[in-house]
């Protein structure tokens, strides 16, 4: 870091030990040891990972998306799959419907018809409650054999894998997992199956010949935050302020939703007032319009405690992660906004690992360097019109 801090590693391991029971309030979380943690920076590198790893599976799948289109990165995927199941692997996806409901329903009776068990999401239907249709399972991940996983931001689309033209391609970020927190995964990906089949996947876990694939002898350390609407408290958003909390030096994120509400504010705020560099990197375009407005609502205050802004203009943004002293990673499917702090069903990584976190910091270094500054001056002189737009939408800030 380029200057001393009078909270040093000390004070932070004692902040953080006092915050860390709020990520799950009946039990302290668990840390995975020594997972080989492979990083993708887009995903043209993403992609041609996971199908791989799917040729290689030998006994199942399970995979849960958000969004899975039918263009050709979903064909691909398709593809695979279906040849996983003539070789004998079991193969399990879940999707949610609410957010593929652009996609063609006789997309996925092809893949049930192939043998790929298949499962929607939350299907709107009033016997659950009209809360519930609200809801939605936007994690991402796959799981080959339960000892490897690729998780992050990636949905099943050709935006996502680089095939689409630049106006509408994202950028994002996405990882590997090797190791013990695997496990972990299979678990929560069984619970959501079941929640909507009222069953559980009786997988043929077996024992792993290759005992390396499941306990990397070296690696980082994980605690995966797996978050929904049934928790009293958010522990996707009690993990992001535990961990502005602990920070001393410099906290970094990078995410394409801004609204984090009045607490995720004030913690920034105080860590800025402390001394710690605090840089955001955010979206110039936005899939989703009014985000952009509800953000930039925020960006005077925090800006006036000097904490940086940048907007990303060359894709659209799309990566969530945030950076704590250089040192500890939180990246996974959640934005920093409401409806994936109470509402979605998400899934996180508190990764410890010093290759992952330098990558990052380059990462976020490079692309806030490239990205258009965000001056206060400026944003203060923006029209009476916009002003109001602001507050108009704020107040359905909870919705979006």
């Amino acid at each position: 870091m380029d200057r001393e801090k009078p909270f040093g590693k000390a004070n932070r391991l004692l902040r953080m030990t006092h915050l860390l029971t709020r990520i799950r309030p009946a039990r302290v979380p668990f840390t995975h040891r020594q997972n080989r943690i492979t990083l993708y920076e887009d995903g043209s590198r993403f992609f041609p990972s996971l199908y791989e790893a799917v040729r290689k599976a030998e006994r199942f799948i399970l995979a849960e998306y958000y969004l899975v289109r039918n263009d050709r990165t979903g064909t691909a995927l398709a593809s695979e799959l279906t040849e996983a199941v003539r070789r004998g692997v079991r193969v399990l996806l879940i999707y949610d419907y609410i957010g593929s409901i652009d996609t063609p329903a006789g997309f996925f009776r092809d893949l049930s018809a192939t043998g790929i068990e298949v499962v929607p999401f939350n299907v709107p239907s009033f016997h659950r409650g009209i809360h519930w249709f609200d809801r939605r399972d936007h994690r991402k991940m796959a799981v080959i054999d339960g000892s490897l996983a690729f998780v992050g931001g990636f949905n099943i689309g050709d935006e996502y894998s680089d095939l689409a033209e630049n106006p509408q391609r994202f950028y994002d970020l996405g990882f590997s997992i090797q190791g013990s927190a695997v496990q972990e995964l299979v678990q929560i990906f069984t619970e959501t199956w079941f929640l909507e089949r009222g069953t559980l996947p009786f997988l043929p876990l077996g024992v792993d010949r290759d005992r390396s694939r499941i306990e990397p002898q070296e690696g980082g350390d994980v605690i995966i935050v797996s978050g929904g609407p049934g928790q009293r408290r958010s522990r996707i958003r009690n993990t992001f302020l535990v961990n502005i909390a602990a920070a001393s030096e410099e906290i970094l994120i990078i995410t394409p939703y801004f609204i984090p509400g009045p607490r995720v504010i004030r913690a920034l705020l105080r860590a800025a007032r402390r001394g710690v560099r605090v840089r955001l990197l955010l979206p110039a375009r936005c899939d989703v319009p009014l985000i952009r407005f509800l953000a930039r609502a925020y960006y005077g205050i925090l800006l006036k405690e000097g904490i940086g802004i940048r907007e990303m203009e060359e894709e659209i943004l799309h990566a969530k992660v945030m950076l704590i002293d250089g040192k500890q990673a939180v990246i996974g499917s959640a934005n920093f906004d409401q409806r994936s702090f109470h509402r979605n069903y998400e899934i996180n990584f508190m990764i410890s690992d010093n290759d992952l976190s330098g990558r990052i910091r380059a990462i976020h270094q490079k692309d806030f360097i490239k990205s258009r500054p965000i001056v206060l001056a400026e944003h203060e002189r923006r029209g009476l019109i916009v002003r109001v737009l602001e507050k108009i939408i704020g107040l359905f800030s909870w919705f979006l």
